[in-house]
């Protein structure tokens, strides 16, 4: 650990010099993937770690100041890579052991190709709010749904739209979900506030994507041949190959009762991998060899039927390390910003422009979304501004659910949207998008990923109109003086925000 004293000679980087990392990162990330059309941001990331450490040396930094400051945000994220390995382990076993195929095939048989797009959100929300886990949501069920919108010839970003949507919008609200407590805890409220605070935006989201995608249903889909003999080799084909059957969700329902009953979601997951190898092995007469290749490597089948086969032939740890190595230079990226000072200038230089509630909030929503898209760790991305801007709403005497509420929104519900992202990384890799293979029409999900963008604009449209904008109460006032809390009181905040302000202790 480093010795606080040995920082002092260290300079804050002016606004330009913190500048110059990021831009030059977008820059050589801009070459890599528009120039030479080559969807591996692994290096221009890396470049941009390198450019980064050179800027912190020029600054007084050593090279171990550096170093601890990446490895400190990669600590940090160490669960969600764990996260990562589970999901790789579970999409090989739960194939192999018929959960994924039988989804599949009940949801060809059961569903409506009209209200697929919507039932999709719905179920994805659902999973995910019991989970806890947006990426546990996309690698499983997100996955079999993938297969039954194929079957239903729905175009892939359609369906993965509507996945991310639900699975990442149940992230959100849930009590479970590592994001969903960071965010009060980095802004000093409590969980339950901020899940309440987060209605007002999150409702309103919901539904509009809910009649969107119903909408889609019963006009872009329908209107398209939907092709009942696809569908018809499809279902035919997995049961040909699989035993197809109820009790093979079994491994599925024993992780949401696990997460039902506020188990971790790693030993909950890892305890889904375990089922659906008892499941494998009794049901489909999968070997112990077999399906640990299947758990590192992924499982393998040719059926002849082009759709079946590209969507079974993954998963398994390996299929995953593309996604971790990208996490893992993404955060040492954001790490060494935020261990330079950089972020933290850049921060502070927006701020001095800002004087009023309604630019906070807005700036405090853009500086998670840009944090997300230049450090591509949507921990960093919460964490981040909700250290920096704390004091601020405490000074203008708004309550921190507000800022919790906007590092949520800019952080959590954005990140998949971020294809270099940590979370969009795992959902172009989990759901199969082929970006990297050269099929960036996938890339179309963004958009239709409704849910996910549409809350931040509606938080922000509150806060320009004063609506579901709540002042500090005397209990949080209280608590910041008990607490110590930071407090700022500055005379470039507008007299109406400052009047309502409070002084309270600083620190």
């Amino acid at each position: 650990m480093t010795d606080p004293t040995e920082l002092i000679d260290c300079k804050k980087p002016g606004l330009a010099l913190a500048l110059t990392p990021v831009v030059l990162t977008l820059v050589v990330l801009g070459i890599q993937l528009f120039y030479f059309g080559d969807f591996t941001p692994h290096i221009p990331l890396a470049i941009g770690l390198a450019i980064t450490g050179l800027v912190g040396i020029t600054l007084g930094y050593k090279w171990k100041h550096i170093e601890e400051g990446i490895f400190h945000v990669i600590h940090v994220s160490l669960p969600s890579v764990s996260v990562l390995i589970c999901v790789g382990m579970i999409i090989g076993v739960w194939i192999a052991s018929g959960t994924v195929p039988t989804l599949i095939y009940y949801g060809l048989t059961i569903l409506s190709p009209s209200i697929f797009l919507a039932a999709a959100m719905v179920l994805c929300a659902v999973v995910s709010l019991s989970l806890g886990t947006s990426w546990g949501t996309v690698g499983t069920v997100g996955l079999a749904l993938m297969g039954i919108g194929a079957g239903f010839d729905i175009p892939m970003y359609w369906t993965a739209g509507a996945v991310v949507s639900g699975a990442f919008f149940g992230d959100k609200v849930s009590p479970l979900s590592d994001t969903t407590n960071l965010a009060p805890a980095v802004t000093g409220t409590d969980v339950f506030s901020h899940i309440k605070n987060m209605m007002p935006t999150t409702i309103p989201a919901m539904l509009i994507a809910l009649a969107i995608y119903l909408v889609a249903g019963f006009t872009l889909i329908e209107g398209g041949d939907a092709s009942f003999e696809r569908i018809s080799a499809i279902t035919s084909t997995l049961d040909a190959n699989f035993t197809i059957s109820a009790w093979l969700l079994l491994p599925a329902v024993l992780v949401i009762a696990l997460a039902v009953k506020r188990m971790p979601p790693i030993p909950s997951l890892f305890a889904g991998v375990l089922a659906g190898a008892v499941v494998a092995m009794i049901t489909q007469g999968a070997s112990v060899h077999e399906l640990l290749t299947y758990a590192n490597s992924g499982y393998s089948i040719e059926t002849g039927v082009a759709a079946i086969d590209s969507l079974l032939n993954r998963g398994g740890v390996q299929s995953m390390m593309w996604t971790i190595s990208l996490v893992l230079i993404a955060l040492g990226f954001g790490g060494a910003l935020e261990k330079t000072g950089c972020l933290e200038a850049i921060i502070k230089a927006i701020m001095t422009k800002v004087h009023s509630f309604r630019g906070v909030q807005t700036v405090a929503v853009f500086t998670s979304m840009s944090t997300n898209l230049v450090a591509g760790d949507p921990y960093l991305s919460i964490a981040l501004p909700g250290r920096m801007y704390a004091p601020i709403y405490r000074g203008m005497g708004y309550s921190t659910l507000n800022l919790s509420r906007a590092i949520e929104e800019g952080g959590t519900l954005l990140s998949p949207l971020i294809p270099w992202n940590a979370g969009g990384a795992f959902v172009i890799s989990a759901l199969g998008l082929g970006i990297a293979n050269g099929q960036v029409e996938n890339l179309l999900y963004i958009p239709l990923a409704f849910a996910c963008w549409l809350s931040p604009v509606i938080g922000i449209l509150y806060a320009q109109l004063g609506w579901f904008s709540p002042r500090a109460t005397d209990e949080e006032r209280r608590m910041w003086v008990e607490q110590g809390e930071a407090v700022a009181m500055s005379t470039d905040i507008d007299a109406e925000e400052q009047g309502s302000a409070m002084p309270v202790a600083t620190r």
